[in-house]
């Protein structure tokens, strides 16, 4: 999954896969010059695709063979990321035949949440 993932959005983020069952999706960032905005800290957007992503690979190991997108994503910001490696979990909370809804959550290398989100996912 993850070589065919490289070339794509996940490889140019610099995502890395750690860990991946039906139970916990696990992805982390070490950050980058570029994954900053212009006050130094790591941009909302690289956290919210960190999470669409990880909650996306938990979707998929629960729907294999299915296509499934984003149907909606809500984010909060917590904390401020200011760079180093961030861990992202992700797991589905409820699934019908056509959606799936799931969570996830960014920590920083202290373990402080930097931001949580819920997705939605649609079975096409």
């Amino acid at each position: 999954m993850t070589r065919a993932a490289e070339p794509t959005f996940w490889g140019y983020l610099g995502c890395k896969l750690e860990s991946a069952s039906e139970e916990e999706v696990v992805v982390t960032l070490d950050t980058e010059p570029h994954h900053m905005n212009m006050m130094g800290i790591v941009h909302g957007g690289v956290l919210s695709s960190l999470m669409d992503n990880a909650m996306g690979i938990a979707v998929m190991l629960q729907r294999p063979g299915e296509s499934t997108v984003t149907s909606n994503l809500n984010v909060h910001f917590v904390k401020p990321a200011r760079g180093g490696r961030l861990y992202v979990t992700a797991h589905i909370v409820h699934q019908t035949h056509r959606s799936v809804t799931t969570e996830s959550r960014i920590t920083n290398e202290r373990g402080e949440l930097v931001a949580l989100s819920t997705g939605s996912f649609r079975v096409r």
